[in-house]
Formats: C-alpha cells, sequence, structure tokens
C-alpha cells in the first residue's frame, strides 16, 4: 500500500461535504475519483495533499513516498523559457553528470587511496546516472513535450508569452518529468486537445508509479483506471475496473437497493394492514397472531431508501418539422486570420438524420466553420448552403448568444414569447433551476450554470439541425450522460465540435476530421476513427481522394439509422408499458380498496367463510400490486 484515506469526513460549516471516506492505492495502481460537481472531489484531493484538514479520519501514507500533485489552479508563475523550465525537473543529473565529468578528469594520474576515494564516488554517481537514465534524459524531456502539443518552434518561448492553458501543460510536463512513485491530477484533460488527451493516456497507463486522477472525462478514465472510487452523497463507494465497469455496475447496484427497498415497504405495507385487520376482529386468536406479525415487523432490518443525488436534468429534443434529406452544404470553404492561413478548399455534405462529430487539434478552425455555419463568422471564400426547411439551433460554447445582463427567466421568456410563466418555470425546473434561481443573471452564472441555460433554449427551439461547440463542457457526468440519451433519440440532424470521445462514441454516426488544413471523412463512430484513422491517413498521402475507407463502412451509416430508429420504437414502446402499468396500478388499488370496505362490512364481520375468502382476495390483489410496482420501477429506471 502506497496511500490510505480512513474514514475521511469533512464539513464546511453545516454543509456535510465528506462522510466515512475510505479507500487505498497500491503501487503502480492508477485510481480514478469520480462524482458530480460539487460532491467534494477535490476537496478529498487537498485533505490527500494537507492542504484542507479533515474534521475526522486520517490519511496514512507509506514512509518517504514522494507525490506530485497538480490542481485546477495550479501556481504557473514559471520565469524562464518552456524548455529551461522543463530541463530544471532533471537539475540532478545534470549536476551529477557534470561531477562525473570532473572526477574523471581529477582521476587521471592519481594513485593508490586517492584513486580508491574517487573511484568510489565515480561508481556511486554513474550508477545513480544509470538508474535515472541520464543518457536519455534530453530525448525524454522533448517527448513529453511533443507529447502534450509543443513543437520544437516552441521550446525557446518564454512563458510570459504563453496562455494559462499552455502554462498548465508545462507544469503537467514538469510534473511528469519529476516520475513520483505517487502522481495526483486534478481534471488533467482540461488543458489538452484530443492528441495530447491520448498520448497522455498512454504515458499514465504504463507509468511504473501510481496515479489518483481526478476527471470528467470518461474515455480518459476508461484508458487510465483500474480502480475507480465513486462519491456520492458524500460517501465512497469503490469499484474495482475502469469506468465502464463502474457505470454498469453502479447502475446495477442502485436497481438492487431500490428493489430491495420497495419490495421491503411493499411488505411492512401488507402486514401492517393485516395486523390492523386482525385487530379489528378483537377475537383472542387474531389479536395473538396480529400481536406475531407485530414481533416479527420489530425485528425486521428495516432497509433505507436509496438516495436521490439530486432530481437529474430532463431533456427532449424532437424538431418542429421535417427537414429535406440535403441539410449542409459546404463547397471550397477558406479562412485566414492575419497572415495564418486556417484551412482553405473545404467541402462538407450533411444528410438528414446524420450525427457528425467535426473533430481536430486545438486552433485548427472547428469552432471557426461552426460560426460561418451560423453567419456569425464572415468567410474569405466558399459557399455555405442550407437545405430546404432547416432550422439551426445554435449551441455556443461561450454562450455569447446569452444575454448576461437577463436573468435566466427573462433569457427564456423573450426567446420564446408564446410560454407562459407556469411552462418557462417548469422547463427551467427540469433544467435544474427552480425557485428564486431563475431570477438569477446569467452574468452570475457558473460555466455549468450558462450551460444548462443554452440547452434549455436549444429543447425549446423548433430547430432540425442542431450546431452543437463543445456542450459537454461544464456538465458533470449525469448530465453529460442525459444530453447523449437526448441526442441519439432526436430524428433531426446534428452536427457536434467536441473534445469529449466518450460522448462522440456514444452520439455520432460519423466523424470528420480536420488535419493539417485537410477533412479526413470516417462512416462510424470514435472507435471506429481510432481503428481506422491511419489508413485513411496512409490512402491520403498514397494520392487516393479524401473519402478513402474500407469496404465495411459504406453500410455502416444505414446501419447506425436502422438502430436508431429500433432505440426510438423500443423507447415508444417503453413509454407505452410505463402507461398501462400506471393504469394497472390504479385498478389493483381500488380493487384494495373494495375488498377492505367489504371486510369492514357489518355483515360480514361473524362470517368466517367470507373473510377467509376476502382475506385470500386481499393477499392475491396485495402480491399482484407488489409485482406490478416491481415492474414500473424497473422500467422507470431504465427509462
Amino acid at each position: 500500500m502506497i496511500l490510505a484515506c480512513q474514514n475521511i469526513s469533512k464539513s464546511f460549516g453545516e454543509k456535510e461535504i465528506l462522510r466515512g471516506v475510505s479507500f487505498h492505492i497500491e503501487e503502480k495502481e492508477k485510481l480514478a475519483i469520480v462524482g458530480i460537481n460539487g460532491s467534494g472531489k477535490t476537496t478529498l484531493l487537498k485533505i490527500i495533499m494537507g492542504e484542507e484538514t479533515a474534521d475526522e479520519g486520517q490519511v496514512v501514507k507509506s514512509k518517504d513516498v514522494n507525490i506530485g500533485y497538480l490542481s485546477q489552479h495550479q501556481d504557473v508563475s514559471f520565469d524562464d523559457t518552456i524548455y529551461a523550465e522543463m530541463l530544471k525537473t532533471k537539475q540532478e543529473i545534470i549536476d551529477t553528470e557534470r561531477r562525473i565529468r570532473e572526477l574523471e578528469k581529477l582521476m587521471h594520474g592519481r594513485e593508490g587511496e586517492e584513486l580508491e576515494k574517487l573511484m568510489e564516488e565515480y561508481n556511486t554517481l554513474t550508477s545513480f546516472y544509470d538508474r535515472e537514465n541520464g543518457y536519455a534524459y534530453e530525448s525524454e524531456i522533448t517527448g513529453v513535450l511533443k507529447g502534450l502539443g509543443f513543437t520544437e518552434a516552441d521550446y525557446d518561448r518564454h512563458m510570459n508569452t504563453l496562455s494559462g492553458g499552455q502554462r498548465m501543460r508545462v507544469a503537467l510536463g514538469r510534473l511528469l518529468l519529476k516520475k513520483p512513485e505517487l502522481i495526483i491530477l486534478d481534471e488533467p484533460t482540461n488543458h489538452l486537445d484530443m492528441p495530447a488527451i491520448a498520448w497522455l493516456e498512454g504515458y499514465l497507463a504504463s507509468y511504473p508509479g501510481a496515479v489518483i486522477v481526478v476527471s470528467h472525462d470518461r474515455y480518459f478514465i476508461d484508458r487510465v483506471a483500474t480502480k475507480v472510487v465513486g462519491i456520492e452523497l458524500k460517501k465512497a463507494t469503490v469499484y474495482h475496473g475502469n469506468y465502464s465497469y463502474y457505470a454498469g455496475k453502479y447502475k446495477e447496484i442502485r436497481e438492487s437497493k431500490l428493489k430491495a427497498y420497495m419490495n421491503q415497504q411493499a411488505e411492512i405495507k401488507h402486514q401492517q394492514e393485516v395486523i390492523t385487520k386482525l385487530k379489528s376482529f378483537n377475537r383472542e386468536k387474531s389479536i395473538k397472531r396480529a400481536e406475531s406479525r407485530e414481533k416479527m415487523l420489530d425485528k425486521m432490518e428495516v432497509i433505507e431508501r436509496p438516495e436521490t443525488v439530486r432530481a437529474d436534468m430532463r431533456m427532449t429534443l424532437e424538431p418542429s418539422i421535417e427537414s429535406g434529406n440535403d441539410v449542409l452544404t459546404v463547397t471550397g470553404l477558406a479562412k485566414s486570420f492575419g497572415n495564418t492561413e486556417l484551412f482553405n478548399g473545404l467541402d462538407i455534405e450533411i444528410k438528414r438524420g446524420e450525427r457528425v462529430a467535426l473533430i481536430g487539434g486545438n486552433g485548427t478552425g472547428k469552432t471557426t466553420i461552426l460560426k460561418m455555419i451560423n453567419r456569425i463568422c464572415p468567410k474569405d471564400a466558399g459557399t455555405v448552403a442550407l437545405g430546404a426547411r432547416v432550422t439551426i439551433g445554435y449551441y455556443d460554447q461561450e454562450h455569447q448568444v446569452l444575454n448576461p445582463e437577463k436573468t435566466i427567466f427573462d433569457e427564456i421568456s423573450d426567446s420564446f414569447p408564446e410560454l407562459n410563466n407556469t411552462r418557462i418555470r417548469n422547463v427551467l425546473a427540469a433544467f435544474l433551476f427552480t425557485g428564486d434561481d431563475v431570477f438569477k443573471q446569467i452574468k452570475d452564472l457558473s460555466g455549468g450554470e450558462k450551460g444548462r441555460v443554452s440547452l434549455a433554449k436549444l429543447m425549446l427551439s423548433p430547430a432540425n439541425f442542431l450546431v452543437l461547440d463543445e456542450p459537454t463542457n461544464h456538465l458533470d457526468i449525469n448530465s453529460k450522460e442525459i444530453l447523449e440519451d437526448a441526442l441519439k433519440g432526436y430524428t433531426g440532424t446534428v452536427l457536434v465540435v467536441s473534445h469529449d470521445r466518450y460522448f462522440i462514441n456514444r452520439i455520432a454516426t460519423r466523424i470528420i476530421e480536420l488535419k493539417d488544413k485537410k477533412l479526413y471523412n470516417f462512416i462510424g463512430d470514435y472507435d471506429y476513427y481510432e481503428s481506422h484513422r491511419d489508413t485513411v491517413y496512409s490512402a491520403e498521402s498514397a494520392g487516393a481522394k479524401e473519402n478513402v475507407q474500407p469496404a465495411e463502412q459504406a453500410s455502416s451509416s444505414k446501419e447506425s439509422f436502422l438502430k436508431d430508429k429500433e432505440d426510438r420504437a423500443r423507447l415508444k414502446k417503453r413509454e407505452n408499458d410505463l402507461k398501462k402499468l400506471e393504469a394497472r396500478i390504479e385498478q389493483l388499488e381500488a380493487e384494495l380498496e373494495e375488498v377492505d370496505s367489504a371486510i369492514n362490512l357489518p355483515e360480514n364481520a361473524t362470517n368466517v367463510g367470507k373473510l377467509t375468502e376476502l382475506s385470500e382476495k386481499r393477499e392475491q390483489l396485495d402480491a399482484a400490486l407488489v409485482e406490478t410496482y416491481d415492474e414500473y420501477y424497473k422500467l422507470e429506471e431504465e427509462a
């Protein structure tokens, strides 16, 4: 064991954040901490690092363990060039190399005891130099810099010329080069593009030390983690697997707990009603039976109702009218800023029903393309044509379409004047804005809150072509999954720019990559893109057409469309089944009331045969009601 948290509890004032959190990490283990925004993940890291004090519990570390920590708000006030700052992490190796060279000169011409002392020091230093891979430290530095997206032209740039995100990348690189026994990273992918994130995944997965990472990047966790600590409602549960294992197991455990609770509650209610009826007979035998059942209830270990994390965001997307088959046609698109050419001669075609993800490195021009489609940014050359009956719904990652001076309520009310106050409040409640929250000004909202307002406007719009720029930024994992489900059930067309590979993998039927000022087309999800991109690149460099793909791709779009159609049909059937079960529950409850009324009739009080018949019927109805409730809650959880 390299580190353990033992019963960590933490409150800020009256607000409890963590309660009895326990887990441990072994050498070489890769652990991810997940949970919704505000669940206490960063607080837990600060407690581990001694930046916060736990109210109860303790953090136990193995002796002399070396920990490297990258927080979300790291001090990045470096004062040298990028390469020089990275080089400082190898200062001990550099000093050792310098001393080795000095010893080689000193040993020349020495003899006896003096030579032996020099040789002893020389052997010690060369052993350390070999162990620390001193012969390759320069290539190690360049490897990390390139992996994090820096080019050789960047190496001599001074730190004070870099953006905040670039400085964070340097801080991450410095930490990795120090090679601590335990690396702790808080949202390390926030400032990285896709190639850099993929590189970091490989680096951490093969890292010889242990890793603790807090991240909302589910694809990243899938590739790196061997253990997941899920924080929910202040408590922690350990799952031995990656994110996909955690997600499946979490749902399974929650369903099991809810089912056990519902079944027990139904049994308690049934027993209490039987006890009441037995006592009402006012006969010695029936009273004894009632008392026996009461003792049984007293001894029962009552299951607590599984708590709800919070009211989940509720979102449905449906276009008001169907567009024509040709949704977007872009021809010869070009854009430059000053002397920097982003791209030239780009062609894009999107058909109705497609869900297209536009991906590429930072600064390649993806957001610029979306802005040109929305007529927000002028194009230098080319045409952008929308098809018949196409209406765009635009989600802007910078939320510039929101008026910062308006309240949330007014933002919705002014955009959709046909809505009454009740409807607006209901919509906002679906996006977790209730009570006086609706009167907060847009400028005072967090990034996640602004995102939810933008999503609410998107849901209310009549759009049949959704153009989304980084829609999952600032959303917690639960909200991301709700958005994904809404998009998967959407019958219109989607064009999305995103760095969230898990999100892309779930919703995309086609991927367009903007790379080296060219577009590469992949008809499939993100996993498909990863497994086929080298083939497409090779075909392009060999002079083949841009859209060269393996033969099996031709049918994948159709298969995806058919799968979506099946998914929508399945959702519709589930809704109908829920309605039928609701009607069945109402019917059974009405029949139970009739039986209870019959049992209480004076003429039946002394009729043992009739009471027996009614009691048996009541038990049958009660069992049917429990079974129907079980089916209902199971379907509701799936929905």
